[in-house]
């Protein structure tokens, strides 16, 4: 590249990193919070990345692709809550397409369910074994707490277990570290992303963190049963717009955390 053009591209804006936010993969008449995607349309969604040469890859793999300047054509993919049909359901469509995920469980609730949810159907969650494949098998595993509860409203000693006591238990589980976490609910205000980051965590996702956006607060876009091929467009197009990042986003550093708490939004569980 001529050093005027390379001058040039250097002034131009960096596209944000588009992270997608799964949660179930599996069929179901009964999703009143919207968070499950039937294996047919979740092949649908891969192909439509793999048919305009996108990748998905896990969190660590993207923001280290990232602060190398070689994020260009990837996907960050995530499943919330660890739910046991990731492994029938959405790794063999992963493995077809060789693409990785992050999957972020829950070791306070190994092997249980998804109590957390007032409706809706009850979901086996991961047990230790079932954890352990999915690392085998590529994708990373981060921590999405002890229990699922919003991290704002606990104490201090809730706080230090569902941050740095479930990273402890996830890396005796897997055997390796375990650099990402994922706030339950999408709740996350500067408290809880010092205690995130103090407990040795590299990267963190959220959904709307707002002014907090940094790599201990990744904006995320939901996906869901109803999101075709035009509306992945549409969410791909307006994701700069709405997932504001600041401009260090992509070197991996941490933005001064500001003293305010994102809102939740209707789709984060």
């Amino acid at each position: 590249m001529a050093p005027r053009a390379a001058a040039i591209r250097r002034l131009l804006p960096t596209p944000p990193l588009w992270v997608a936010m799964y949660h179930s993969i599996a069929d179901t008449p009964d999703d009143p919070y919207r968070v499950t995607v039937s294996p047919d349309r979740f092949a649908r969604q891969l192909n439509w990345l793999s048919d305009r040469g996108l990748r998905g890859v896990s969190v660590r793999q993207l923001l280290r692709a990232a602060a190398a300047g070689r994020a260009k054509g990837l996907v960050g993919l995530t499943f919330d809550d660890g739910y046991a049909d990731f492994l029938d359901s959405a790794l063999p469509l992963l493995r077809r397409h060789d693409f990785t995920a992050t999957v972020y469980v829950l070791p306070g609730r190994i092997g249980g369910e998804n109590g957390w949810d007032g409706e809706g159907p009850r979901k086996p969650l991961l047990t230790e074994y079932g954890i352990r494949r999915a690392a085998e098998a590529g994708m990373e595993i981060g921590s999405h707490g002890l229990r699922h509860v919003s991290l704002p409203a606990t104490d201090d000693a809730a706080l230090a277990d569902e941050t740095r006591r479930s990273r402890t238990l996830l890396e005796e589980i897997t055997g390796a570290s375990v650099d990402g976490f994922c706030y339950p609910y999408g709740h996350v205000d500067a408290r809880t992303i010092r205690a995130v980051r103090d407990a040795g965590y590299r990267h963190a996702c959220a959904i709307d963190p707002g002014r907090l956006a940094s790599a201990h607060a990744l904006p995320r876009v939901h996906i869901d049963e109803r999101d075709t091929a035009w509306r992945l467009t549409a969410k791909r197009v307006l994701h700069p717009l709405r997932r504001r990042q600041p401009a260090d986003l992509h070197r991996t550093r941490a933005s001064s955390p500001a003293l305010a708490t994102s809102p939740a939004g209707a789709e984060a569980r």
